[in-house]
């Protein structure tokens, strides 16, 4: 995809060949995958035929050749690159083709056959929907294990699967050359107007989940995100806790859960959360909690950094129901109105993410994705039995 910004480069060397040997070497063995009856992810009801179609092949070839990928990311891509027009090709050699707008070079690296002419004639492998995928899809999860691994060892904020994104339409060369991961002007040889597509890029893809992703209610007719509000207003509700002005710290506190170390503010709301929801007489509040974590799946978590907690209203693994849900919708929302106070970074809970820079779509804050490393159908990874807060320095 890079020859469709002027002056893109291919990735590194070293680069091609950490992506064709993740192509050989499967899954990675720190993602488990996922049964092979489980959901896609994607609302059906609102995507392109064409999409709804390809649907249980997208979710066969993630569920068992790219566990971190999830289903509903292809659809999303897929939308912004070809509208799903599996025949769609340039008139001119070297112009891209198919679903995901592959040109010959990335086609065949990636496993194609190569094209009996360029531009490819109508029938093609690479114009047609099913073998497109089998091949698109697996050059898609090489880019993403290969940032993966460049982001863990980097420790650059991007998301893995924005990474892919950027590695996708604008060369893994300005993932890698980048501060962040996703290129502003100047860095990594991509000038304003290279910037600017990739920028709009991951918009449009975003826009494009934010559109196709199922929703993601608690099971057993528990309260939606949309019922946030009401749930919030239950009577009872603690008042605004003490803010925290101890600017940055390092992890130098104590960690009351048992673990290594926590920041100044962290301890901080760690402290006024738990005096606001230690324990209630109409059921239960805050069961168990844990902060400081190695998370050695997922090492640029703020847990490693002491910059995070996981409230558990109820069992740790078990969707949460009745009292322990509306608990955690109290939580979640007592936390969100007193961000600024808390210094609260962001929230997961119930399958939404919240941030101060989020609008609330569909209920309370954004769908939550997983980010490529959790499994968003399980009640831990999905976040529906506990509340994580991050805290800013």
């Amino acid at each position: 995809m890079e020859l469709r910004i002027r002056g893109a480069r291919p990735a590194a060397p070293a680069l091609v060949v950490a992506l064709l040997v993740a192509l050989l070497l499967g899954p990675v063995p720190a993602v488990a995958a996922p049964a092979a009856d489980v959901v896609s992810g994607v609302e059906a009801t609102v995507v392109p035929a064409p999409a709804r179609d390809a649907l249980p092949l997208i979710t066969e070839i993630t569920a068992t050749e790219c566990p971190e990928l999830p289903p509903v990311w292809v659809v999303a891509q897929v939308q912004a690159e070809s509208g799903w027009d599996a025949g769609l090709a340039g008139d001119r050699p070297g112009a891209p083709a198919g679903l995901l707008q592959l040109d010959q070079r990335t086609w065949t690296a990636a496993g194609g056959a190569p094209w009996p002419a360029d531009p490819p004639p109508p029938g093609s492998e690479v114009t047609t929907a099913a073998a497109h995928l089998r091949v698109g899809v697996g050059w898609a999860c090489a880019n993403l294990r290969a940032v993966s691994t460049h982001l863990e060892e980097t420790g650059k904020p991007t998301a893995p699967l924005d990474a892919m994104l950027v590695c996708h339409i604008a060369g893994c060369a300005r993932v890698t050359g980048s501060a962040t991961g996703v290129p502003e002007p100047g860095e990594a040889d991509c000038p304003q107007r290279c910037a600017q597509v990739v920028h709009r890029y991951l918009a449009a893809v975003h826009a494009n989940l934010d559109r196709f992703a199922a929703p993601t209610p608690a099971p057993g007719g528990a309260p939606t995100a949309a019922d946030a509000d009401a749930v919030a207003a239950v009577t009872g509700r603690p008042g605004t806790p003490a803010a925290w002005t101890g600017g940055a710290t390092g992890c130098t506190r104590s960690d009351p859960t048992g673990g290594d170390c926590l920041t100044g503010a962290t301890r901080h709301g760690f402290d006024e959360v738990a005096d606001a929801f230690g324990g209630w007489e109409d059921g239960p509040s805050i069961r168990s909690a844990g902060c400081w974590d190695a998370h050695a799946w997922n090492p640029r978590s703020d847990h490693p950094r002491g910059r995070a907690c996981d409230l558990f209203t109820g069992e740790q693994g078990r969707f949460a129901k009745g009292a322990a849900l509306d608990s955690g919708w109290r939580v979640a929302n007592w936390l969100r109105d007193n961000a600024d106070a808390l210094e609260v970074r962001y929230l997961i809970w119930q399958g939404r993410y919240w941030d101060p820079g989020v609008r609330d779509q569909n209920g309370w804050g954004r769908r939550y994705t997983g980010g490529g490393v959790y499994d968003v159908r399980d009640a831990t990874g999905g976040h529906y039995d506990h509340v994580h807060v991050s805290f800013r320095e």
